[in-house]
């Protein structure tokens, strides 16, 4: 069951002369964990913008086409109402908490939902529950490590309890070990509680182990789309898309002829195929 279905979009920044995206038709399955990548300028994004209704209710442009998300068409319904279904986690932290306590943040939006204090109460602990950070509840968020505040932001989106989390490549700020933590915890998201995901990101050899669909752009339009072993091929490689490491060493090791049911994505994955090729 589709929960993102989008058909024919197109949308042209206002004063801009070519459209950042162009005549995109794919759908999301509810549940599915998908990363969204290619190189920077192809529109990933402005894709974003379009799940959530910041196109066309806040960017100013031409659209053409139409996004369901939800079941609800994001011409028709107001940014303000989407977030209610689609959560939006931005590649700068600092850009969505502005509260004195990671708790003030983490309520602000169940606060506007006019819930009850109980189960805002409720949803604020277990948000930071969730995200490992209730020890940090008091602290000021600009007091945080960066990996500390993207916790946080996700704990605030999380808190209004999406059906979609959306995440615009939520791990470029973020040293190599707390990029790894942070996709563990929007992993945990999908496999525990069966959000669906749309991951925007270039570090495809630590998100895409998680992902069961890989979607790559370029120049406005998707030209791969599918599972991570079977669209991390030389045309991904030539458009400049940094494939997992692993998967390139695979690749090269096929061409001498070592064979790959599918093409792995981690180091034991690969190792598991090579125990297998060597054993008598």
């Amino acid at each position: 069951m589709s929960v993102i279905d989008a058909r024919d979009l197109t949308f042209t920044y206002l004063g801009s002369s070519k459209p950042s995206i162009s005549d995109l038709t794919f759908s999301v399955n509810r549940g599915q964990f998908v990363v969204l990548t290619g190189p920077s300028g192809c529109g990933k994004t402005s894709v974003c913008r379009c799940l959530n209704g910041l196109i066309p209710h806040f960017y100013s442009g031409e659209l053409q086409g139409d996004v369901i998300v939800c079941g609800s068409s994001v011409r028709d319904k107001p940014t303000s109402e989407l977030a209610r279904k689609v959560g939006f986690v931005f590649q700068n932290p600092e850009n969505q908490l502005f509260s004195l306590s990671v708790e003030r943040d983490v309520a602000f939006g169940p606060e506007n939902l006019g819930l009850p204090r109980n189960e805002t109460r409720e949803r604020v602990e277990w948000a930071l529950e969730v995200t490992g950070i209730s020890s940090l509840r008091d602290r000021a968020p600009y007091e945080l490590s960066g990996g500390q505040q993207q916790r946080a932001a996700i704990s605030a989106v999380l808190a209004m309890k999406p059906e979609v989390m959306v995440l615009d490549e939520p791990t470029s700020f973020l040293d190599p070990k707390s990029a790894a933590e942070i996709l563990k915890v929007v992993h945990g998201l999908n496999r525990k509680f069966g959000m669906t995901i749309v991951l925007v990101e270039h570090r495809l050899d630590l998100a895409s182990q998680y992902a069961d669909r890989v979607i790559i752009m370029d120049k406005g339009k998707i030209i791969l789309d599918g599972k991570p072993s079977e669209v991390y091929n030389e045309r991904a490689r030539m458009i400049g898309v940094g494939i997992p490491r692993i998967t390139f060493l695979a690749q090269l090791l096929q061409k001498d002829g070592l064979t790959f049911s599918s093409m792995p994505l981690t180091v034991d994955e690969a190792s598991a195929t090579l125990r297998r090729s060597i054993s008598p």
